[in-house]
């Protein structure tokens, strides 16, 4: 994964969003709103951070030894794919080319690639078959870095910046023939493997000088010329907002990627809304870390949900399988605990949005037609008070059981917290005292007219 650029930021209705280029067929995004992000590759068998090879600065020749004993024999797509469904998710990235340059599908345009390994099999195929088969739409996240072809420049990035030959190194690659190889195996991505709904291309860097050697950015990858190939082969495709490319009427940002954090407000291009998706994982690692040790607790990641929709975006929330293909013991335990919690809460989730009601610090609203879901993630003693919905709720009831939350009526002296009688416009809802066995409980308030 890659820094993510600054974004300008409003607070909106998801009705407000208007991305320029829209077809029926990106209309599915904002139903769906919760992804599984997979990051798979030789980086599993090292087993600390998918960077290793960038942060520990080994040569190609010598992080080969992972491509030599490459064997996810454990490998069962159709598992992954039943874990995502359980989960709630309903669709998924898989990273088919990450920044080590190592390649899951059998590409024609190089060696480095699954089949050649003790493998011996392609990962994608089957992949794509399993999601598909339990209803899940599939998208590739494809490395604008290689780290192993022999055209990619070295750069401040690249495992071998501190070689003492890397500026005489450089003088014999040729980025253009890379980006000629990108638009290759794009090519095939794109056209053997069906409809794929989302690209994820990460990242550029075009200001990270180092040494005398430059980042990278649209001039490099030749991302006009990519995103048109991307257009052509699939129109109807969400694009990631990696490519450097300029927010204009030429390209409009298709979806805005913040990583690792939860926008304050939704982001915007060019000052009005987009589409918008934040990507997390479960601890601090995308690829399968052994000792990683920051892994969510329940209510942080049901909250990272919960905020996010709340905003008007998508999460998508990363897993890194072992180096046998199997999902860690710790993913599954956190992906139960999505998966729980939306098979009571689902509704105020997938199709859900922004409000334009704002809720009492400590809660959060979605909203879906005249159905406000208030996400309840403080817990308080026995009142909720919320200003201006006296008079709106026609019934309220908690999501997880339907039971029915009875409220003051607005014209009854009540003190509230802060030591202010309630009055008009305020909606004070009773509680029961004791919080329910919901990670975050969710009370869905039905509006009338």
């Amino acid at each position: 994964m890659g820094k993510t650029l600054g974004f300008g930021a409003v607070r909106v209705r998801e009705d407000d969003v208007v991305n320029i280029g829209d077809s029926e067929g990106k209309a599915w995004f904002t139903q769906d709103r919760f992804g599984m992000f997979i990051h798979f590759g030789l980086y599993a068998l090292a087993a600390r951070h998918e960077w290793v090879q960038n942060h520990e600065e080994i040569a190609p020749e010598d992080y080969v030894r992972y491509f030599e004993r490459f064997d996810p024999d454990l490998y069962d797509p159709r598992q992954w794919a039943r874990h995502a469904r359980q989960a709630g998710m309903k669709y998924v990235v898989l990273t088919a080319k990450h920044h080590e340059g190592f390649c899951l599908w059998d590409s024609k345009f190089t060696d480095y690639k699954a089949t050649n390994t003790p493998y011996g099999k392609d990962l994608l195929k089957p992949f794509v078959e399993a999601f598909r088969a339990e209803g899940l739409k599939v998208g590739f996240y494809y490395s604008l870095l290689d780290w192993h072809h022999p055209e990619f420049p070295i750069d401040g990035i690249h495992p071998l910046r501190n070689h003492p030959a890397a500026l005489a190194l450089n003088k014999s690659r040729d980025v253009r023939k890379y980006a000629e190889y990108m638009r290759n195996q794009v090519t095939e991505l794109l056209s053997d493997f069906g409809e794929i709904s989302v690209i994820w291309f990460d990242f550029s860097y075009p200001d990270r000088d180092y040494r005398g050697m430059a980042g990278k950015g649209r001039a490099d990858w030749e991302s006009e010329e990519l995103i048109g190939l991307v257009r052509r082969l699939q129109p109807d495709i969400i694009v990631g907002d990696r490519l450097d490319l300029p927010t204009d009427g030429n390209f409009p940002k298709d979806l805005a990627t913040p990583e690792q954090y939860t926008p304050r407000v939704a982001p915007t291009a060019s000052g009005k809304p987009v589409r918008w998706e934040v990507c997390h994982t479960f601890s601090g690692s995308w690829g399968y870390h052994r000792d990683e040790s920051t892994w969510k607790d329940a209510g942080q990641l049901i909250n990272l949900l919960v905020d996010t929709v709340a905003l008007g975006g998508n999460l998508l929330m990363n897993v890194g399988p072992t180096g046998r293909g199997l999902f860690d013991a710790r993913a599954v335990e956190a992906l139960q605990v999505y998966g729980r919690w939306l098979d009571m809460n689902g509704r105020a989730i997938y199709g859900a949005g922004a409000s334009a009601h704002v809720a009492p610090n400590g809660y959060r609203f979605t909203q879906k037609d005249n159905r406000l879901y208030l996400h309840v993630q403080t817990w308080p003693f026995r009142h909720i008070h919320i200003e201006g919905l006296a008079g709106r709720v026609k019934y309220a009831q908690f999501l997880h059981d339907a039971s029915e939350i009875r409220w003051l009526d607005p014209d009854e002296a009540v003190e509230t917290n802060t030591g202010v009688a309630v009055g008009d416009g305020i909606l004070t809802l009773e509680l029961p005292v004791i919080k329910p066995d919901v990670v975050v409980p969710v009370i869905e308030l039905v509006l009338g007219d």
